[in-house]
C-alpha cells in the first residue's frame, strides 16, 4: 500500500465525520456504462452503486466487513434547519 491510498485530494472532504478511502478503478467503458444505467434505475451514482456491489460481494462470501451503513437510494432528506 502506497502514500497515494492514504492521502486525501484537495477536493476531499470527510463525509459525515469518517474518512473515505479513494480508489482508482478503470473499467472498460461498456461496463460502466452497464453499471451507470445500472446506477441511475436505482437513483445511485455509479461510486455509491459501487461500494454496494461491493459489500453485497463480502457479506455473500463471508467477509462482511463492520463498516457504516450506506445512506438509502434517492435524494437526501431535507435538513430542518437549513431548508
Amino acid at each position: 500500500m502506497s502514500d497515494v491510498d492514504d492521502a486525501a485530494s484537495p477536493g476531499d472532504a470527510p463525509r459525515q465525520g469518517r474518512d473515505r478511502k479513494s480508489v482508482l478503478l478503470r473499467l472498460d467503458p461498456a461496463v460502466h456504462e452497464a453499471l451507470a444505467k445500472w446506477a441511475a434505475d436505482d437513483l445511485r451514482s455509479v461510486n455509491a452503486h459501487i461500494e454496494m456491489l461491493l459489500r453485497d460481494a463480502l457479506k455473500k462470501s463471508g467477509r462482511g466487513v463492520k463498516a457504516a451503513p450506506i445512506r438509502r437510494p434517492g435524494r437526501p432528506p431535507r435538513d430542518e434547519t437549513n431548508p
